[in-house]
């Protein structure tokens, strides 16, 4: 079976890249992961706000004994400066080097001047493609979602002027209208979109009466979500799209094809089941695609796609409406008495 692909102007051997995660910082694990089968990588988050705090306790040490005594000014010397971005940037390009298949640096910054820094240092230390991160975490009540959507437009503008490779974005779903914001965002030439983004969500242990901050790693039903916008979005935008979510096995995979996905992203399923579950999805794709009689993923990409299904309303909420008409039929398979 031919299970070649193309996301971001990338020659992928198959649809399945290994999304960012903490797993990606080690070589022996890269490595894992390529000969598993993986198609691409997308390396850990460039967290700007981690530089920052980074850079905030080293201030913190340096002058924190400051006029101790009348005749000190200082404990250092005055040449130590925290490396910023250099040591990550080293770690990528480390992982660079270990790789034969594609490379994508995954970017999260704060300022606006420093989404376009990062983003070139990333293309100068061999990225092969970038994946920006782009959310708001809504803290006033008086800003306006058109305000939030303008300073996201504006970030993927600058980018594109600054770096020469492919930019795709990752995305959250919580946007009044996600197909207006997606299609903004094509405007803007991105390169790929990444459906959707698996937030931070924190949460209250009742017997301590405190927060804590569990592991969010994906279920087999996130994967409904990015389904239904793939379907959407296929061949209605210039970007190429990329699900994620919730994707466990090689049908996970074909169903996202079917829909129109040029490539998933998977990273609870490793987390859950090691690399070689990435082996066991492609070996369950070409099972799939033979019985099916599919030489290639073009043969069906995008067959059950909003413009290529038959139901009209397969993607609408009429479809909702009519499961609630038949909603007796759930008693069928999940009797209560």
């Amino acid at each position: 079976m031919d299970l070649k692909t193309k996301y971001l102007g990338l020659e992928l051997k198959n649809p399945i890249i290994v999304g960012a995660s903490n797993l990606v910082t080690n070589i022996g694990m890269l490595k894992e992961l390529e000969n598993a089968g993986a198609a691409a990588i997308v390396y850990k988050s460039l967290f700007e706000e981690q530089i920052q705090l980074e850079n905030y306790k080293l201030d913190e040490q340096m002058t924190g004994y400051d006029e101790r005594y009348g005749e000190m000014t200082s404990l250092f010397p005055s040449d130590i400066y925290e490396a910023g971005p250099e040591e990550f940037l080293m770690h990528f390009r480390d992982a660079k080097k270990a790789l034969s298949i594609p490379l994508i640096a995954s970017l999260n910054a704060v300022q606006f001047d420093t989404w376009n820094e990062y983003a070139k240092k990333l293309e100068d230390a061999g990225a092969d493609a970038l994946e920006l991160n782009l959310y708001n975490n809504p803290k006033e009540f008086e800003m306006e979602g058109r305000s939030i959507l303008n300073e996201e437009l504006d970030i993927i503008e600058g980018v594109k002027k600054h770096v020469k490779i492919p930019v795709s974005v990752k995305l959250s779903p919580f946007y009044t209208n996600p197909l207006y914001t997606f299609n903004e965002m094509d405007k803007k030439g991105v390169d790929g979109l990444v459906l959707f983004n698996k937030l931070f969500q924190p949460d209250i242990n009742v017997n301590t009466q405190e927060m804590f901050y569990p592991y969010n790693l994906s279920s087999e039903f996130d994967s409904r979500l990015p389904l239904r916008y793939v379907g959407i979005l296929y061949d209605e935008i210039n970007a190429d799209i990329c699900a994620n979510r919730g994707l466990f096995t090689g049908e996970d995979v074909v169903k996202m094809i079917l829909a129109g996905a040029n490539a998933v992203e998977v990273v609870s399923a490793i987390y859950k089941h090691g690399p070689k579950q990435i082996t066991k999805m492609l070996d369950d794709m070409e099972i799939w695609m033979a019985n099916n009689q599919y030489e290639s993923l073009d043969e069906f990409r995008g067959k059950l796609s909003k413009k290529n299904i038959k139901d009209p309303f397969a993607y609408r909420r009429a479809q909702y409406v009519d499961i609630l008409m038949r909603s007796s039929e759930i008693f069928k398979k999940y009797p209560i008495i």
